[in-house]
């Protein structure tokens, strides 16, 4: 399995790259939502809400997958 330089293999670190990303982008649309509600926009900040939901479940769904390849061995720091 390769490992780039941060010392992970490449799927553990492409998810948790996905996962940071979802997260943080769930963070940002708080915001959003806040200000498409300030603008009487009820339909773009339910679209907001949509986005951040979806952006949830995708970082539900890398951590699910990251808690399995733990469990199995197959990620964390490359052993020298």
């Amino acid at each position: 399995m390769a490992t780039g330089e941060t010392g992970f293999d490449d799927v553990t670190y492409d998810l948790i790259s996905v996962q940071y990303h979802a997260l943080k982008a769930g963070h940002d649309y708080g915001q959003y939502v806040r200000d498409a509600d300030n603008a009487g926009r009820q339909d773009i900040a339910d679209f907001f809400r949509s986005v951040m939901e979806e952006d949830s479940a995708r970082a539900q769904k890398c951590h699910q997958f990251i808690k399995e390849l733990s469990g199995s061995g197959e990620s964390g720091p490359a052993v020298s």
